[in-house]
């Protein structure tokens, strides 16, 4: 029998051609609403998600047949991963499609911090010219600190390679992956060598605004700051303490603890207070979504679910 897969977010067309020719039933369905999922999720084997709605127990109940789901992306934080397993629902992410494309993001947002390019850029398009004030820093010579090493961590790591800086890892549930470039570390020693912090690891219970004004003063020098991972990591109210106390001397977010406009008006405080700032760099959470990692993540998702469901 053919199995039914529903497809709720846009997705490359690799991945619905691919699982086709296995003889798969694609209903591709892009701007269908959550309330429309549950009313027809009891129909489908398969569902395929990017980051449209949570996918917790109201609809795994609704889905009588699902048998798996298939995350098109990296992170699995709005799957509830624990009771997909206890209903048996097998669950697909691509993160080494997006990997590459995180590494130069992550690259290209603390070059652009470190030598003010944004605030270069706007000011000339104004008729300033403003050399001193506009003065940059050098990455070479620094010691770039990582947390987490799963496929991000080191697709940074790797992009780091054509600069003269000693590259720290900390990864608390990962251990024997240093080389000669990559030098693995405790928690401490990141706290006292590192002149960059980078994050690559997802959000789960425990790594929930885990980043806060707390954490940044265990660090004994002050820091450029870059977070391409999950925006509720951070605590941006914490993060605009660090920035006022010098413990920061730049953030770049490509992510932030609420991603989705209008905000409201405590919100807006924050926010606020951040977008106003020089030494803050921001995008919309695109670190890892380009032109090129949007199909990537499509195929090797498509090939994941082939390697547990054949197709006919």
């Amino acid at each position: 029998m053919s199995l039914k897969v529903l497809i709720v977010d846009e997705t490359h067309p690799s991945l619905m051609d691919r699982l086709k020719e296995k003889g798969f039933i694609c209903d591709y369905q892009p701007k269908i609403t959550y309330q429309q999922v549950l009313d027809c999720i009891a129909n489908y084997e398969g569902m395929i998600v990017r980051t449209k709605f949570r996918v917790e127990k109201e609809l795994f109940d609704k889905a009588t047949n699902l048998r798996f789901i298939g995350r098109a992306g990296a992170g699995m934080d709005n799957i509830d991963v624990d009771y997909a397993a206890q209903r048996k629902v097998e669950l697909f992410n691509a993160p080494e499609g997006n990997s590459n494309a995180v590494g130069e993001h992550a690259l290209g947002m603390l070059l652009s911090l470190m030598n003010k390019l944004e605030k270069g850029d706007k000011e000339v398009r104004s008729e300033i010219w403003d050399r001193e004030g506009n003065r940059g820093w050098e990455l070479d010579g620094l010691t770039v600190g990582i947390v987490g090493y799963g496929y991000m961590g080191p697709a940074f790591a790797k992009k780091l390679k054509g600069f003269d800086v000693e590259v720290l890892v900390y990864d608390k549930y990962k251990t024997g992956f240093g080389n000669t470039w990559v030098k693995e570390v405790t928690e401490q020693e990141l706290f006292d060598k590192a002149d960059v912090l980078s994050l690559h690891i997802p959000l789960t219970a425990e790594t929930k605004f885990m980043i806060d004004e707390h954490y940044f003063d265990k660090f004994k020098k002050t820091l450029w700051f870059v977070n391409t991972a999950r925006g509720e990591i951070v605590s941006i109210p914490g993060l605009l303490k660090a920035l006022d106390n010098g413990k920061l001397k730049g953030a770049a977010l490509d992510v932030l603890q609420k991603e989705k406009f209008p905000l409201t008006e405590n919100e807006h405080v924050w926010f606020d207070d951040l977008s106003k700032r020089d030494n803050v760099l921001l995008t919309p959470h695109v670190g890892g979504w380009s032109v090129e990692s949007y199909r990537k993540i499509s195929e090797i998702l498509a090939e994941k679910i082939l390697s547990k469901f054949p197709g006919n």
